[in-house]
This record gives C-alpha cells, sequence and structure tokens, in this order.
C-alpha cells in the first residue's frame, strides 16, 4: 500500500483552519475552493467534483476535534482502498501546520493521488489564508 504524506504551513490560525477543515460538507467553499468545484452530500458521506471533471464519493469516518483531525475514505472503481486524514497543528501565532495523510491500493494509482493532492494543497493554503 502506498502512503503519501503531504505537510504546509499556513499562515492562518489553527482554530479557523480547523472550523473549514471539519465543515465536511464546505470542501468547495471553505477548504479547496477551485480544486473542488462542487459537493453534495448523501447521509454521510459527500460527493465532491474535483476541477478536471472528476468525482469522488468521500465518506465520513471520524472528526476528532480534540485532535483537530478528520478522517474520510474514498471506494471506487479505480481504487481499492483510501483512507485519507487531515490533522491541523498550532504552528506558532496566528499560524498552523496542515497535515495530510493518504494511505492507497492500487500502488499504481500512488503518483496521480500524489500530484492530485499537491493541487489540493496549493488550493487549500490559498483559501484558508485569505
Amino acid at each position: 500500500m502506498a502512503s503519501i504524506h503531504k505537510e504546509a504551513l499556513l499562515d492562518a490560525p489553527s482554530d479557523r483552519v480547523w472550523d473549514a477543515v471539519r465543515d465536511f460538507g464546505a470542501v468547495h467553499t471553505r477548504l479547496a475552493h477551485g480544486f473542488v468545484t462542487d459537493c453534495t452530500m448523501d447521509d454521510d458521506a459527500r460527493i465532491v467534483t474535483f476541477a478536471n471533471g472528476t468525482t469522488a464519493r468521500e465518506l465520513f469516518v471520524d472528526c476528532d476535534d480534540a485532535r483537530r483531525r478528520l478522517v474520510y475514505a474514498i471506494v471506487g472503481e479505480r481504487i481499492k482502498q483510501h483512507s485519507a486524514s487531515f490533522q491541523i497543528v498550532d504552528d506558532g501565532a496566528g499560524r498552523s501546520r496542515f497535515i495530510w495523510t493518504v494511505d492507497v491500493l492500487p500502488n499504481e494509482i500512488a503518483p496521480y493521488i500524489s500530484a492530485q493532492m499537491d493541487l489540493g494543497m496549493i488550493a487549500m493554503k490559498a483559501t484558508l489564508e485569505d
């Protein structure tokens, strides 16, 4: 299984960043504007549409306010297993560290997922620092 780890330092307070991350149904407006263009809720899942036209059904797994950690999973035709977590950590006055980890199968899809995560991090940094 491929494990992909991304981090970004944000010029935004961790409580504000966490509030946007934990708003599971507003990923397209509050978290990754431009990278995610639409999001609709379906019970405990969100159906997200990405800027490249692809869609994914992301299943809500856990939201831990004390640890500022959100976990979701994707089950799809091309992906056998996909588990992801966002964690937000204080990094000084008015700053935060955004940590995104994804474990995915098959391994061959990891380069695509990693490249998409890079684009997602750019959009999240811009959205959250705005």
